[in-house]
C-alpha cells in the first residue's frame, strides 16, 4: 500500500497517520472510522498557492465543499486562505455555522432553488455560478427585490470530453451543466446577463470532469473559450475578469493512476490562459480554480473492523467489515478501485486474493476486488487509502447504518470532527 503524507508503519508493524496508531483510533472511535490527515490538507491547500504565486497571475483557489464538508474543515479552508464553493443550501448552512466569509463562497448548482438564491443573497455570497437562461432571469429578480447586484460567472460546456468515467464528465456537449458554445445557449446566457440590471458579470466558469491525470482537455476548453469570448468582445465589448476552470485534478488511488504532479498542472494551465488571452489580444483575466479531490482525496482513509472471512474454493475469498456502501458507494458506483491493507498487521505476508465486502444487503455493496492480504482474522483492522473525497459527503443510511465518525489526526493527537451517529439520530424527525 502507497503511505501519503504523514502515512507510515509503526514499530510492530502496524498502520500510524499523524502520530496516532489505528488501533488507537479504533479503541477510542471505534469504526468503521474516516481519519484525515490535518497537515497534509494544510500541505496541498499551500500547493497550489505556492504554484499560483510563482506564475504571477491574479488567481483565487476555492475548495469544492462537495468532496467533503465539516465545520471543523470549514474553519481550516479560511486559515489556508481558501474560498469555498458551495452547491446547495445545506452546504452554505455549514459553511456559514462555521463562520466562513460568505465573501469567499461561490454558489453552483444546476436547479438553484428560489429559497437557496435568498439564503445566498441574504449571507451576501461573492459569487454566483450561473447555470441556465431560467436562473438569468430569476436571479436578476430576486437581486432587485434585495436591493442588491449580484456577482456572477456564466457557466458554459465548452464541448470537451474529458478521459474520465463517463458519470463524471461535466464539459461535454450533452450535459445537465452550463450553456453549450457550439449551439449559441451560452451566446445567449451571456447576452441576458449582461442586459439584467441586478447582475454583475465578472466572467466565465466551466468545468469539464473530475479525476483527470493531465491538462489537455482544460487546455483546450481554455483555446475554445477564450476564441469565443474575443468574439463577445467584438461584438458586445465584454471583457471578461475572471476565468474559472473549475478542478478535476486526479489523485492516486492505486499504482496505475499516473496522475500529473500538482505543480506541473498549474504552471501549464496558467500559461495557457496568458498564451490564449495574448493571442487574442483580450485582457488577462483572473484565474479561478475549484479542487476538491486533489485537496482531500489522499488525506483521509477508512479504518474497519474485519467481521466473517469467507473462501469459496476456486471461486473466490471474501472478508467482510463492519461497513459498506453506506460510507464507501464510489466501487459500486463507479467500479473505482482502491488499495487495502490489514492496518494491525503492515508487515505480514500476503497469503491470498481476498475481496473486501460490506455488510449491506446488496451483491454489489464491495470495497474493493481481489486484493493481495494476509490472511484475515475476524477482528483484524482493514484499512482503506485515498477515501478522504466523495466517501462520507456520499455516505447514507441505507440499511439503517449510522454514518460513521470523522477524526482529524496531527502530531500524535486526534480529534473527532463529526461524532458517531447513533441508533437514536436514526428516527430523529420520524413521527412517533
Amino acid at each position: 500500500m502507497h503511505l501519503s503524507g504523514s502515512a507510515r508503519i509503526a514499530p510492530g508493524g502496524e498502520l500510524e497517520q499523524g502520530g496516532v496508531t489505528a488501533s488507537a483510533l479504533a479503541e477510542q472511535f471505534g469504526t468503521p472510522l474516516f481519519v484525515y490527515d490535518e497537515a497534509l490538507i494544510r500541505e496541498q491547500c499551500r500547493r497550489f498557492h505556492r504554484t499560483l504565486q510563482a506564475t504571477g497571475l491574479d488567481y483565487q483557489v476555492s475548495y469544492a465543499s462537495k468532496a467533503f464538508l465539516c465545520r471543523a474543515l470549514v474553519r481550516l479552508m479560511a486559515e489556508e486562505h481558501m474560498g469555498l464553493d458551495v452547491v446547495s443550501g445545506g452546504e452554505l448552512y455549514t459553511a456559514l455555522s462555521a463562520g466562513f466569509d460568505p465573501g469567499q463562497i461561490h454558489l453552483h448548482g444546476n436547479n438553484k432553488l428560489d429559497a437557496e438564491l435568498r439564503q445566498a443573497l441574504d449571507a451576501g455570497v461573492g459569487c454566483f455560478v450561473v447555470d441556465s437562461l431560467d436562473e438569468v432571469a430569476r436571479l436578476n429578480a430576486l437581486a432587485g427585490e434585495h436591493g442588491a447586484r449580484a456577482r456572477c460567472l456564466l457557466r458554459v460546456t465548452p464541448g470537451v470530453e474529458a478521459h474520465t468515467h463517463s458519470f463524471i464528465q461535466t464539459g461535454a456537449e450533452d450535459s445537465k451543466f452550463g450553456l453549450g458554445l457550439a449551439n449559441g445557449q451560452a451566446t445567449a446566457g451571456l447576452h441576458a446577463l449582461l442586459a439584467a440590471p441586478h447582475l454583475e458579470v465578472l466572467g466565465i466558469h466551466f468545468h469539464i470532469g473530475s479525476q483527470i491525470f493531465g491538462t489537455e482537455g482544460t487546455r483546450a476548453a481554455l483555446a475554445r473559450v477564450l476564441a469565443w469570448l474575443a468574439v463577445l468582445r467584438a461584438e458586445t465589448g465584454f471583457a471578461a475578469q475572471v476565468l474559472n476552470v473549475g478542478g478535476g485534478f486526479g489523485i492516486r488511488y492505486t499504482a496505475a493512476d499516473q496522475p500529473q504532479p500538482l505543480e506541473d498542472a498549474l504552471t501549464e494551465i496558467a500559461g495557457a490562459l496568458r498564451a490564449g488571452a495574448a493571442e487574442h489580444g483580450l485582457p488577462l483575466p483572473q484565474l479561478w480554480l475549484e479542487p476538491g479531490r486533489a485537496v482531500v482525496g489522499e488525506a483521509g482513509w477508512t479504518l474497519y473492523q474485519v467481521g466473517t472471512v469467507k473462501e469459496i474454493p476456486g471461486v473466490r475469498n471474501y472478508l467482510s467489515v463492519d461497513g459498506g456502501m453506506s460510507d464507501h458507494l464510489r466501487t459500486a458506483l463507479y467500479d473505482a478501485d482502491y488499495e487495502v491493507a490489514l492496518a494491525n498487521r503492515m508487515e505480514d505476508t500476503p497469503e491470498g486474493l481476498y475481496t473486501v465486502a460490506g455488510k449491506l444487503c446488496e451483491s454489489g455493496d464491495v470495497v474493493a476486488r481481489d486484493k493481495p492480504l494476509p490472511r484475515p482474522r475476524p477482528g483484524d483492522l482493514l484499512a482503506v487509502s485515498c477515501t478522504g473525497a466523495y466517501h462520507y459527503s456520499m455516505s447514507s443510511r441505507y440499511n439503517q447504518m449510522p454514518r460513521p465518525a470523522v477524526v482529524f489526526v496531527r502530531d500524535g493527537q486526534a480529534r473527532e470532527v463529526v461524532r458517531r451517529e447513533t441508533f437514536e439520530d436514526l428516527l430523529r424527525g420520524q413521527a412517533d
